[in-house]
C-alpha cells in the first residue's frame, strides 16, 4: 500500500510540474479557446487511435453494444462522452434504488500529449459506493487508511468523475464465478465538463480505461 502510495504521489508531482508549465500558456487563453482546442484534441486523438464513432440510435439499434474488432465508440451528445463498450460484465445490473460497492481497475491517459496520468493497474482497485437513483447513477471513491484510492488522493476529492458513470446505465457489475465470467470492461473518453477537478479547471479531456466489479 505504502508503495502504491509513493507511486502515486510521484506522477502526481511530475504531472503538477507540467499543469504548472500549462497553466501559464493557458492563462493567456479565453475558455471558447480552450474548449476548442478541446475538441481539436479530442477530434485528434480519434483519428490518431482509429476510432469510429457511432450514434446513439445506432447504438440502441444494435442493442447498446460496440463492435470492438471495428473499434466502435458510441458518442453522447448530452455529455460528450465517448464509449466503447469492450465486455458487457457477468452479473446484473445495478438496480434501482440499489446501492453497492463497485471495485474499479482503471488506466487515466491526458488526451492532448497521449500520456499516462495515472493507474491502478493491474494489482490495484479503487473503491467506490454507487447509488442507483431512478437511472440516475450517484457515487463516492473510499479514501481511507485500508482503502486507498488513488483518484481521491490525487485530486483531493472523493467525488467519482460524471464521465465514469455513463457505462453504468449499459453494463452489467457482478463477481466472476467461473472461467467464462468477465468484469465489465469499458474505454471512455471524458471531456472537462464530465471530468475530475484538474479537468474541469484546466479545460482538459482524459481517456479512460475501466474494468468495475461488484464488492462483497
Amino acid at each position: 500500500m505504502k508503495n502504491l502510495r509513493n507511486s502515486g504521489m510521484m506522477l502526481l508531482a511530475a504531472f503538477a510540474l507540467i499543469s504548472v508549465l500549462l497553466g501559464s500558456c493557458k492563462k493567456y487563453e479565453t475558455y471558447a479557446e480552450q474548449k476548442e482546442n478541446e475538441v481539436n484534441a479530442i477530434k485528434s486523438y480519434i483519428a490518431k487511435k482509429n476510432i469510429k464513432v457511432i450514434s446513439e440510435s445506432e447504438f440502441f439499434a444494435k442493442d447498446t453494444t460496440t463492435d470492438v474488432d471495428e473499434n466502435e465508440f458510441v458518442l453522447f451528445n448530452s455529455s460528450g462522452v465517448y464509449m466503447q463498450i469492450v465486455h458487457k460484465g457477468c452479473g446484473s445490473k445495478i438496480k434501482n434504488g440499489e446501492t453497492v460497492k463497485v471495485l474499479c481497475r482503471f488506466e487515466e491517459r491526458y488526451v492532448m500529449t497521449d500520456s499516462l496520468r495515472l493507474t491502478s493497474l493491474p494489482r490495484y482497485t479503487d473503491n467506490m459506493i454507487v447509488t442507483n437513483n431512478n437511472g440516475t447513477m450517484t457515487a463516492t471513491f473510499i479514501n481511507t487508511q485500508t482503502q486507498y484510492s488513488q483518484m481521491a488522493s490525487a485530486y483531493n476529492t472523493t467525488s467519482v468523475p460524471s464521465g465514469w458513470l455513463v457505462p453504468l446505465s449499459y453494463i452489467k457489475v457482478g463477481r466472476p464465478v467461473s472461467e467464462t465470467d468477465h468484469v465489465a470492461e469499458v474505454n471512455i473518453i471524458v471531456p472537462h465538463t464530465q471530468g475530475h477537478t484538474y479537468a474541469t479547471q484546466n479545460v482538459a479531456p482524459y481517456f479512460y480505461h475501466l474494468t468495475f466489479q461488484r464488492g462483497l
